[in-house]
């Protein structure tokens, strides 16, 4: 018999155990009750009574009713003591034959690890010092059918904690305390929005045509209208038509789809922050995203750092700014301004750098994809850079001094790219024969090129002001400000291969 088979096994023989229990128990009373209703978190009364010694708990008389999922249990005779753990932390219970009678007791002492329960009563501390409550009555809310793995950190295949995130959250205190950081970045990026006057807006996850980012869509069908629909691939164009309206500071902070790799930074569902702002331009948003991502991070270390490691980011210095030229400069031995500037000796050099080009691209190209290759991975210290070609750019405001690039700008963080953002096109006829170039390119085979959007050149036609827009990856900055390497550590349930079925 293998291991992974002896281990089934001996699962299904728990599993038809405790199923046993549960008949028994059905027989006996309610098997599901809910009625009990706690009243005092486990983490806050740690926290609250963290210096009262047995003596002042004893005389206090504190009653109190915690509810939550056993850990552990050490059954002694004539008393027990339980480990208790709810969504704030955990408790230690002190179970007494004398003070719970003995039916009472003894049903306690059939309960499995897994298994929620409800308990009433009076705060005391143990001869060792732990804060225990001392159960007048105790009530099983839940029966757990499947036992909880012993050393669910030790488990080397890591893939079954995403699979099986429920049991990770149970076992896992550093998982837990990562998601509830990250609820607390989402809800920083909408308290430092709201605070500048930024209105919180919804646009449709369903697109007749995908626009706002060069990417490949994930097609469906609507059945009423008979016409295929795209998962979005990005919010902007509908943000921007919102600018046009009159909503001159918008954001939205939403799932994304894209249709392509999943890697240790990549899932093709992930949320986005984008916000546009009338009459700022890309030098403003920088400002922004530095002012944002300072503040974020601040919190999270002063109020969440048991999800932190020592690889989390700190922003204590002013985030550096190079442009893309500077960049491919600095990071790349033998080349100077004139390589840069010659499309035949860029795309030689970018080539034997590992580049793999086509005909078709043009200097602008070249430089950006040379720039991907060799220098966004030894971005490790906030790099924000600039002047990406126009070429790449099809929704970005030209330069007034240099047509040939644009006033957009990356963020890169320890290699990875974090925010993308630019002083947007608001010229109309700009706008629709860089829409024709990229409806070229996808006539030409290119999946990730943009389509024509002809209602959104109407909408400009009727007036974007001065506008600048960006977008942020808040998946990204979970993993920088809580120091994970992997993406998956930070979604809930991040997508994985399909699993074949097996028998519970």
């Amino acid at each position: 018999m293998t291991e992974s088979s002896s281990g089934a096994g001996e699962t299904h023989r728990l599993v038809a155990q405790r199923k046993e229990k549960l008949a028994a128990w059905r027989e006996q009373r309610a098997a599901f009750p809910n009625d009990f209703r706690p009243d005092a978190l486990a983490g806050e009364l740690q926290q609250r009574h963290a210096d009262d010694a047995a003596e002042v708990l004893d005389e206090a008389g504190h009653e109190v009713a915690v509810a939550g999922r056993l850990l552990a249990k050490r059954v002694m005779g004539k008393l027990s003591f339980a480990t208790l753990q709810d969504r704030s932390g955990r408790i230690q219970l002190f179970m007494q034959r004398d003070l719970l009678g003995e039916d009472e007791y003894k049903a306690f002492k059939q309960l499995d690890i897994g298994d929620i329960v409800g308990v009433r009563g009076k705060l005391s501390r143990t001869n060792k010092g732990e804060l225990s409550v001392r159960a007048a009555d105790w009530r099983l809310l839940t029966k757990s059918l499947r036992p909880l793995p012993e050393k669910w950190h030790g488990l080397s295949d890591t893939e079954a904690r995403y699979r099986q995130r429920y049991v990770d959250l149970i076992m896992n205190q550093d998982s837990r305390a990562v998601f509830m950081a990250r609820s607390a970045i989402v809800r920083g990026v909408r308290d430092f929005f709201e605070a500048r006057d930024f209105l919180e807006v919804e646009t449709p996850m369903l697109q007749a045509i995908p626009g706002g980012a060069a990417a490949r869509p994930f097609v469906t069908h609507y059945n009423a209208l008979d016409h295929d629909f795209y998962l979005r691939v990005a919010p902007e164009l509908y943000l921007k038509r919102l600018v046009v309206g009159g909503l001159e500071r918008v954001f939205e902070l939403n799932r994304n789809f894209r249709n392509e790799g999943v890697s240790t930074r990549h899932n093709p569902e992930f949320t986005m922050l984008e916000f546009y702002q009338a009459y700022a331009d890309h030098h403003d948003l920088m400002d922004s995203i530095e002012a944002l991502l300072r503040t974020l991070s601040d919190h999270v270390a002063a109020h969440h750092g048991q999800a932190c490691n020592e690889d989390a980011v700190r922003f204590e210095q002013p985030f550096e700014r190079l442009t893309m030229r500077e960049a491919v400069l600095r990071y790349n031995e033998n080349i100077d301004q004139q390589l840069i500037d010659d499309k035949e000796q860029l795309s030689r050099f970018a080539e034997s750098a590992g580049v793999r080009g086509e005909a078709s691209w043009g200097q602008g190209k070249w430089l950006t994809e040379l720039f991907e290759e060799t220098v966004e991975h030894k971005l490790v210290t906030p790099t924000f850079v600039t002047d990406y070609p126009a070429e790449v750019s099809p929704l970005a405001r030209r330069r007034d001094d240099n047509p040939e690039v644009t006033e957009r700008f990356e963020l890169f963080i320890a290699g990875r790219e974090i925010a993308n953002g630019f002083s947007e096109l608001n010229d109309a006829e700009d706008q629709a024969a860089r829409f024709q170039a990229q409806a070229d390119a996808k006539a030409a085979g290119d999946d990730e090129a943009m389509y024509y959007d002809a209602d959104f050149i109407n909408a400009l036609e009727y007036g974007l002001p001065p506008t600048a827009g960006a977008g942020i990856g808040i998946d990204r900055v979970v993993m920088l400000l809580t120091g994970r390497s992997a993406i998956r550590d930070v979604l809930l349930f991040p997508q994985l291969r399909p699993q074949a079925a097996t028998p519970g």
